[in-house]
């Protein structure tokens, strides 16, 4: 499976933290990340990401082109709801994408979580029909 990762700048130690944590899981799948958010996973894992841009110079946009092309099965987007500053990505574009498209997509620790252990499990293999 295809999966996409973004975090708000406060949020990509949590990202980093949730990669090392699930780091055996995500190996199994193909990974996604805006490019700092990416390069922060890189430095500590092992694991092999495609990079697109920053988000605030269009990697969001990248990885919405990529959802819109029916490209990803799953988004983790950690956001930070209270101190969005400016230049980083708009999660409300993505949210539509998401919806538009029938992508899984977690904003928050606990629903990443919960879905990371479900595509372990297999519980998301519908994604693999519904292309």
């Amino acid at each position: 499976m295809n999966i996409g990762l973004v975090a708000h700048d406060s949020k990509k130690k949590l990202m980093q933290n949730f990669c090392i944590a699930y780091s055996s899981i995500l190996a199994k799948h193909n990974l996604f990340a805006t490019g700092t958010t990416g390069r922060l996973i890189e430095e500590v894992t092992s694991l092999k990401l495609h990079r697109f841009l920053p988000g605030h110079l269009g990697g969001t946009q990248q990885l919405g082109s990529q959802i819109e092309h029916n490209n990803i099965d799953l988004v983790i987007f950690l956001r930070d709801p209270l101190k969005q500053k400016s230049q980083e990505p708009d999660v409300n574009s993505i949210v539509k994408l998401c919806d538009a498209h029938n992508i899984p997509l977690a904003t928050n620790l606990a629903t990443a979580e919960l879905l990371i252990k479900s595509l372990d499990r297999g519980d998301l293999e519908w994604r693999e029909m519904y292309k």
